[in-house]
């Protein structure tokens, strides 16, 4: 593959990144939601804990360049961002 072609397909995989990460943060707003009507506290630092220990343990069985202390920095700040959003949802 050519330049060109290596970054029309980077273009497509950013596209698509930009998709799914706005489907998970219309999760997190969901998820706010109903921890407001369930009278359940916004944070909850052990799901976060959990969920970077499942997408170190992913990222390590996927064997990718990107290894799992990389991918949890870049979940912590998913994680950072949804939780924002978890928080405007119930003002």
């Amino acid at each position: 593959m050519i330049l060109d072609d290596l970054r029309r397909q980077i273009d497509g995989l950013d596209d698509e990144l930009v998709r799914l990460l706005n489907e998970r943060a219309s999760c997190a707003l969901e998820i706010g939601r109903v921890r407001k009507s369930m009278g359940l506290p916004m944070y909850q630092p052990e799901r976060e804990a959990e969920v970077l220990r499942r997408v170190r343990a992913a990222s390590a069985a996927g064997g990718g360049p990107l290894g799992p202390e990389a991918i949890a920095r870049l979940f912590e700040r998913i994680i950072d961002e949804a939780r924002g959003l978890e928080l405007k949802a119930v003002r």
